[in-house]
């Protein structure tokens, strides 16, 4: 664990400062190559990439994730950081690595797109249901932020009766927006189905 020390100094740019995407890139090889745990080393890696994108202040959210373009990649990738390590090849893991970056870039881009134009899709058609469509449309608005939920907590969220909230769960499940998860009586979970696969596009390991 002696080779963390002076990765952290490398993090916090001592000696010297680094530019924020090249210090990601070089960040992300010297963890892989170190690889301090006994497991979750890759997942920790490519999350690395994400946090000092934000902590350098390049994105104001964590909404970049290479994961996708590593496995894509993934011959490609292994190839790379192995290079690195027998022949201190960086400038090719640099430019492999700022692709992805381009790649992930415009595939947020587009995830973003896609979420919004499903949110308003969404909206209009809850405006459909009359006089229930006010709650219901509240009960979207919430699961834009937390698209798992269960009843009780949306209706402490939203201050409406648990039976209300429920009358809503059902309205969105019949129509196809939210899928109920736990196929339990009581303590259910209804999942935003369509918006949980948008953001969940490549997010599986390696």
């Amino acid at each position: 664990m002696d080779c963390l020390d002076p990765f952290e100094k490398f993090l916090h740019d001592d000696p010297v400062q680094t530019p924020t995407l090249l210090k990601a890139a070089l960040a992300h090889v010297q963890f892989e190559t170190i690889h301090p745990f006994l497991d979750g080393n890759g997942r920790l890696g490519r999350l690395l990439i994400t946090l000092i994108l934000c902590n350098e202040g390049a994105l104001s959210q964590p909404l970049l994730y290479l994961s996708l373009f590593f496995k894509r990649h993934r011959s490609r990738y292994y190839e790379l950081l192995q290079v690195v390590r027998d022949q201190g090849d960086w400038e090719s893991w640099v430019r492999f690595f700022l692709e992805g970056v381009d790649q992930a870039a415009t595939e947020a881009v587009a995830a973003a797109l896609q979420i919004r134009d499903l949110f308003a899709k969404d909206r209009a058609r809850i405006t459909k249901l009359g006089r229930a469509a006010g709650t219901a449309l509240r009960v979207q608005e919430l699961l834009q932020r937390r698209p798992i939920l269960s009843g009780v907590d949306a209706s402490k969220e939203l201050s409406l009766s648990v039976p209300t909230v429920r009358a809503s769960l059902d309205a969105l499940e019949r129509m196809g927006m939210v899928r109920e998860i736990t196929g339990k009586q009581r303590d259910r979970l209804y999942a935003y189905r369509e918006y949980l696969d948008v953001i969940a596009e490549g997010t599986a390991p390696i």
